[in-house]
């Protein structure tokens, strides 16, 4: 989504404590969802099971729901579909989707915004290594990260990654600062030059998420004003973290639990004495 406003970027160890709190909200809905994500069941009823925790349970506000005229608490991007795409009741998951969830919640005037991939049962080999190829080029951008290092640095980081395995990186959508704005300054580039664009400084905060095409890069925006997809059908992945500028280095602020950036964790294996609704329930009103 990209609706933005600029303000100052630099926050204050006391505006840092707010946003680790909203960040690490929006990374729970994520791991709470996980399990909830298998065959059978409609990207509307996942929209629905984020917004009731997020609501009732986070006593957090969705902030997707709308914004800019966005109908849903989550983004649900299926296969070819790169982002901002609407949960649908008629759309129901099948056995080797891929599906990335995308939320951001507000608590206290701040927001938290974060994103993964998840397999529908097992993915396809090329599924797969796209998603883990994404998320190790996600993890390249964020290790780039440190004072003086410029954003060309975080977005040629990303670029390599992904062009060494073969895949286009999506040049239409970037990540964006964020704070109490949504979607700020600065915006973040997946592509890019070593030592290019904004310098980084600590106490700056922002969003890395790139989107990898496992075809070419184009894509093209549904009549629905939102949802966007890939103009030759090819899957597309996307992993999304927030990460502050430190003075040493960096922090992400969405880790999900037991998270290292080592190898992508796709959390949608059901635990133990934690059964999901069953799929019959996914078309409920």
């Amino acid at each position: 989504m990209s609706r933005r406003s600029p303000s100052n970027q630099n926050k204050t160890p006391e505006q840092i404590a707010q946003a680790r709190v909203a960040a690490q909200l929006a990374a729970d809905v994520l791991t709470m969802i996980g399990p909830h994500i298998r065959a059978g069941v409609s990207t509307a009823y996942l929209d629905r099971l984020c917004n009731e925790y997020i609501v009732n349970v986070q006593q957090a506000i969705p902030a997707n729901v709308g914004y800019g005229g966005f109908p849903a608490t989550v983004c649900s991007s299926v296969n070819h579909v790169v982002c901002h795409g609407i949960p649908s009741e008629s759309q129901i998951l099948k056995e080797g989707d891929i599906i990335n969830i995308d939320v951001a919640v507000i608590k206290d005037g701040w927001f938290g915004d974060t994103s993964r991939m998840y397999y529908v049962g097992e993915p396809s080999k090329a599924a797969r290594k796209l998603v883990e190829t994404t998320y190790a080029a996600m993890w390249a951008g964020i290790r780039a990260v440190k004072p003086r290092a410029t954003l060309g640095d975080v977005g040629f980081a990303i670029q390599t990654i992904a062009e060494k395995a073969g895949y286009s990186v999506v040049l239409d959508y970037c990540g964006h600062g964020i704070g109490t704005i949504y979607h700020d300054d600065p915006q973040v580039a997946h592509y890019g030059r070593p030592g290019q664009g904004v310098v980084l400084k600590p106490g700056m905060l922002f969003t890395i998420e790139p989107m990898i095409n496992a075809g070419k890069a184009p894509t093209r925006e549904l009549a629905d004003g939102w949802t966007v997809e890939t103009r030759d059908k090819s899957l597309s992945a996307q992993w999304e973290h927030m990460v502050l500028v430190t003075e040493t280095g960096y922090e992400v602020l969405t880790l999900a639990p037991g998270e290292t950036g080592a190898k992508a964790q796709i959390p949608n294996v059901v635990p133990a004495g934690a059964e999901p609704a069953p799929a019959a329930a996914s078309t409920a009103a």
